[in-house]
């Protein structure tokens, strides 16, 4: 039995995969993904994980992570910065901080000297795990909940719709913000109060609509009358038909939780070691993000916003990828 149940999942993978190639814009949206990946979590690793890596901590200001035996270089005791030859002045100074875009520090440096290009790659691991760990937690509950309030109908279906649209009366920027006046909010508590906030809204009626429509389905009927349980037609029959449009939710879920973390952390409202937003947050924080030197010192703060918009916008891509999978009326066009 597992076998052919293996079987018609991989048939019905690849039957899948055949459609989202015909997607230009998922196809798109999947290669911005896997090079981001490819860079926070392969590329970031070797380059800052070994004697290749740079001077500078992407989190602590003038902490080096690691140091040669051989570094000969004389620091200064206060700041933590290096001495360098300075050939106008024919003596030895410190390094100025923001450094623009140079041959050690390929996208220059920030007002406390830590590399941006680090920082950039290291923020890429943050934004993954936070929208991959919200997405997952928004599926899991909007996925039960939906396919519960369909089948059991009553006053848990009123109960949950009612506390859907209450939860849809809040803006969620405004929602996290008054929240964070409430409570202190880590990288995990916010992941978890993002996957609960969608779990509940607006993917549980989406799901609960379409657990209504397979509720009345043949098959289920069959099952009532051969004695399956509530548990089993709601675990073995309903759910794995939601799953899908599931998986669609889950990618806008992902953007959600990566743009409400920038915001966040931009306002400095969330305790993150690093992220983009926290970049663009130091930023203002220390002056540069004004109107007189804001291009002056764009790489202070233009790497991590082109970063977060890419992301977000290619989560977005796939998801309207798989909305022509899910969705029959696309698929039929």
């Amino acid at each position: 039995m597992w076998r052919v149940r293996a079987r018609l999942l991989w048939r019905g993978a690849r039957e899948s995969w055949a459609m989202f190639r015909e997607s230009k814009i998922g196809l798109t949206g999947l290669a911005v993904i896997v090079v981001f990946f490819i860079a926070g979590f392969i590329v970031y690793p070797i380059l800052w994980g070994g004697p290749t890596m740079p001077d500078w901590s992407p989190i602590a200001p003038n902490q080096k992570l690691w140091q040669p035996l051989w570094d000969e270089r004389i620091y200064d005791p206060i700041l933590g910065r290096p001495f360098i030859w300075d050939e106008k002045q024919q003596t030895y100074v410190t390094e100025n901080f923001p450094a623009p875009p140079s041959a050690r520090h390929w996208l220059g440096t920030d007002p406390y000297g830590r590399d941006i290009l680090s920082q950039i790659l290291h923020g890429i691991q943050a934004a993954f795990v936070l929208g991959i760990f919200a997405a997952l937690i928004t599926v899991f509950i909007g996925t039960a909940v939906g396919a519960i309030s369909a089948y059991y109908g009553g006053f848990i279906d009123t109960f949950f719709m009612r506390l859907a649209d209450i939860i849809l009366l809040f803006p969620l920027i405004a929602f996290l913000i008054v929240l964070s006046g409430l409570m202190q909010m880590d990288f995990w508590s916010l992941a978890v109060i993002l996957g609960i906030y969608g779990g509940f809204g607006s993917i549980t009626i989406v799901l609960k609509s379409q657990a209504l429509a397979i509720k009345v389905k043949p098959y289920i009927e069959a099952a009532l009358v051969a004695g399956g349980s509530h548990g089993h037609i709601i675990f073995r029959h309903i759910i794995p038909n939601i799953l899908p449009l599931s998986f669609l939710y889950m990618m806008f879920t992902v953007t959600s939780a990566i743009f409400s973390e920038a915001v966040l952390s931009f306002f400095g409202l969330v305790d993150i070691k690093m992220s983009w937003g926290l970049m663009i947050n130091v930023t203002r924080d220390a002056g540069y993000l004004g109107a007189t030197n804001m291009m002056e010192y764009w790489w202070l703060w233009l790497p991590a916003g082109s970063c977060i918009t890419l992301l977000c916008a290619a989560f977005y891509l796939v998801g309207r990828g798989l909305d022509e999978i899910v969705n029959p009326r696309l698929r039929a066009r």
